[in-house]
């Protein structure tokens, strides 16, 4: 691989990876139920979100659970379960897109209520649901170089608030069937949070290395989805035709026929119809790709690593796993794990 968005790396590992389920439980079905008097008056047919998106339910966090309290029980359980003394945690990094507040960062509070110390680096990273993949990048990076021996990747998201805009919206009398599907996605989004310690493999046994990566970019689609906690807007076709294209590249330039023959492929969980497309046009083994946007709906940059450590017990020492993932913007990335 060539170029500076290719990478490998010699010497970094996952220690840990954890996920933690947002404990409410909403169904699509209890959407359409809120739906019901737009179904009624534009004469729309319920049920969309199941048979389009493959989306049985996704969860919610209580009122009381803040981004910031997820992302930090998270990052608690990552530590304990890594083994790893908090002292020793030189870089934090919150990916995640669901925020409270412009500044200061929400990494400042995670840090805070881990009880990490003056030393360890903190900082923010935002790149819609590529953000956690680019985390582990820029910690591997400082471990490799040795200015660090161990980092902490956060992300926590709620779907809540957007998800309550958009009915909202949507039940308000000028509101059309076109609003219905370019307000689509939010409603296939999802809420939890997850954390992973890195470190380096040579000195922490049974961890799971990181092996290289490539990230490639198309930013002529900046405009396809656009979101915050109010609203998100998609061209969902538009979206899907542009992801699979830079797809394609990102996994032709890689030029490693290895990755054609994986033990396991870790997708980005949009739906079930942009996990198909992404299947075809790589040609990859639908076998060999773990599912979880059924229950959990779209959960943004911690949709990978989510999944991934739901999927860790069934994966053995020396399975080859790949990370996918498509960002909007648009971005598209490949990480390599040797477990």
């Amino acid at each position: 691989m060539t170029g500076n968005s290719s990478f490998s790396f010699d010497d970094v590992a996952i220690v840990s990876v954890i996920s933690c389920e947002a404990p409410i439980v909403v169904t699509s079905s209890d959407f359409d139920d809120r739906l019901a008097a737009f179904y009624e008056r534009t004469g729309t047919r319920s049920g969309l979100l199941q048979s389009l998106a493959g989306i049985t339910e996704r969860r919610q966090w209580p009122e009381d659970v803040s981004f910031l309290d997820a992302a930090a029980m998270a990052g608690e359980k990552a530590l304990v379960e890594s083994g790893i003394d908090p002292s020793k945690i030189g870089l934090l990094i919150d990916t995640s897109v669901s925020r409270q507040r412009l500044e200061p960062s929400s990494s400042v509070t995670v840090h805070d209520q881990l009880g990490l110390p003056s030393s360890c680096m903190n900082f923010d990273l935002s790149n819609a649901c590529l953000g956690f993949l680019n985390g582990m990048h820029i910690a591997g990076v400082m471990i490799e170089s040795g200015q660090i021996d161990y980092a902490l990747v956060v992300d926590a998201e709620g779907s809540r608030e957007l998800q309550d805009n958009t009915i909202d919206r949507l039940l308000e009398s000028e509101a059309t069937v076109k609003d219905l599907f370019s307000n689509f996605a939010s409603l296939t989004l999802g809420s939890g949070a997850t954390a992973m310690v890195l470190g380096r493999h040579s000195e922490n046994s049974g961890s799971h290395r990181i092996v290289e990566g490539i990230f490639r970019a198309d930013t002529t689609h900046h405009d396809l989805c656009v979101g915050s906690l109010d609203e998100m807007r998609t061209d969902a076709g538009a979206l899907l035709d542009a992801g699979r294209s830079l797809a394609k590249v990102a996994w032709d330039e890689a030029d490693t026929s290895e990755w054609r023959d994986m033990d396991s492929y870790i997708l980005h969980q949009v739906s079930q119809v942009h996990t198909a497309a992404i299947v075809e046009v790589l040609g990859l083994d639908a076998e060999k790709v773990p599912l979880s946007f059924p229950k959990f709906g779209n959960i943004g940059p911690a949709a990978i690593p989510i999944t991934l450590a739901n999927v860790s017990e069934t994966l053995s020492a020396g399975d080859r796993v790949l990370c996918l993932g498509i960002g909007s913007g648009l971005n598209a990335a490949a990480i390599e794990l040797l477990w």
